[in-house]
């Protein structure tokens, strides 16, 4: 992608702008990152993860095809051209096959990677760091360097039928627990990948590339994947510290073809995000904030219309998803171990936001489309909305939204995608380059 490769090439020449990567399914989520966009005249970067979007439908119950029309409908809507729009795949790899042979997760994997290039997506991390039921724990990075590699040949020959621009590449382990840490902060010490560690992942990977006739395709891997000393646990997050991540910053700047990309970084203040996007770690993954925000607007949209409209005549939404979680807890249950009250306020506010893998359900749709209709129908008074939602409020009151419910769940949602656009955007001139 141009704008991938244009943005690491800024980087090597002294300018700092970056980007972030929306990893959500959400429809309201998706809008309200196309609709910052617009706003800013840039780019958009959806990724789909391997666990949420495959070839069996993941959890989302979407393969890459459907997920690629689905934005690109959305996109279409809202008047947003297709060829702003750039998709990308996380940790297509193994991921959700661990628990089979090596051979066989393999085998899944290449279709996964097959399906994602096929249905249009471009940016693609390579994630081959997990065992498998027959390796050894942990896995030996020259095998996960050599497993990469099997993956993007996969990737190539399939580009190379259905062309289009070419795909980049991101390599590396996530460091960060995807969708926080299981255990407190306060129980771990957090460490920055070493400068002598991420040399070692780039050289075996190199050598992989070189060994399987892939060469010419190294100058298009953007990304390595690091830990830069950011993380959250349910209720707590360890901000970016920018003086203890200078060794593994200048290290990146002797290589020529690549920026850092940071997982889990949700939660950061502005100035993290600033600081990130300063130090070469320009792709910042971001996902749960947003849903978090999300499931903050519609909760508070749940109390309003009850007090608005009456028990009788709400739709419920929040007792709905309660239920659900309750009944099918098989998302949330590995992820929150305490108990009684302490596990109810995780499942509620945890900053892993495990909600955001029952919005797709079939009863939590319907409760929320009844939220969204009877309060179209019956708009909220201003000043009610203001004791759940008051930036909402003030917004409807000076006329920057309509006072109906996905306007007002998306600028709730815009309040967050409006801090990461801040961060890598500060720089006009710089930002406009990569259109």
């Amino acid at each position: 992608m141009k704008t991938l490769l244009s943005l690491v090439e800024q980087h090597k020449q002294g300018q700092r702008n970056g980007i972030y990567s929306v990893c959500s399914a959400h429809p309201l989520v998706i809008e309200a990152a196309i609709k910052q966009a617009q706003l800013d005249g840039t780019h958009v970067l959806i990724e789909a993860t391997s666990n949420q979007v495959n070839q069996f439908g993941g959890y989302t119950g979407m393969t890459p095809k459907d997920f690629s029309d689905f934005v690109f409908t959305l996109a279409a809507r809202l008047g947003f051209p297709t060829e702003r729009i750039i998709l990308g795949g996380d940790h297509l790899g193994p991921n959700c096959w661990q628990h089979l042979p090596a051979i066989e997760a393999m085998k899944n994997s290449s279709t996964l990677i097959h399906d994602y290039i096929k249905a249009g997506f471009r940016k693609i991390h390579l994630d081959c760091s997990m065992s498998c039921l027959d390796d050894t724990t942990p896995l030996e990075e020259t095998i996960m360097a050599e497993r990469a590699a099997q993956l993007c040949l996969i990737a190539e020959q399939t580009w190379q039928k259905v062309r289009g621009e070419a795909p980049v590449y991101v390599i590396g382990t996530e460091v960060p627990t995807p969708g926080g840490a299981l255990e407190s902060l306060e129980e771990v010490q957090l460490q920055v990948t070493s400068s002598e560690q991420a040399l070692v992942t780039l050289d075996k990977h190199n050598l992989a590339f070189d060994d399987i006739g892939l060469s010419n395709v190294w100058p298009r891997v953007v990304g390595l994947v690091v830990q830069p000393g950011v993380e959250f646990d349910h209720h707590n997050v360890h901000h970016y510290d920018s003086s203890k991540a200078q060794t593994l910053s200048k290290m990146v700047e002797s290589q020529p073809y690549l920026v850092f990309e940071a997982h889990s970084t949700d939660y950061q203040n502005p100035k993290a995000y600033q600081d990130l996007v300063k130090d070469h770690f320009a792709i910042l993954k971001v996902g749960p904030a947003l849903t978090f925000a999300m499931r903050e607007a519609l909760y508070g949209l749940d109390r309003a219309e009850t007090e608005w409209l009456g028990t009788h005549h709400a739709a419920h939404l929040r007792s709905t998803v309660e239920q659900i979680m309750h009944e099918q807890p098989d998302y949330w249950r590995s992820h929150y171990l305490t108990k009684g009250h302490q596990q109810f306020l995780d499942c509620s506010y945890s900053l892993s936001d495990r909600i955001r893998y029952y919005w797709s359900h079939p009863e939590v749709q319907t409760a929320q489309q009844a939220l969204f209709t009877h309060l179209e129908a019956n708009p909220l008074p201003v000043t009610l909305l203001s004791q759940y939602l008051p930036n909402q409020a003030k917004a409807i009151s000076q006329n920057q939204i309509q006072n109906n419910p996905a306007d007002i769940v998306i600028h709730k949602i815009m309040e967050v995608t409006q801090v990461y656009s801040k961060a890598c955007y500060s720089n006009a001139a710089a930002c406009k380059e990569t259109i």
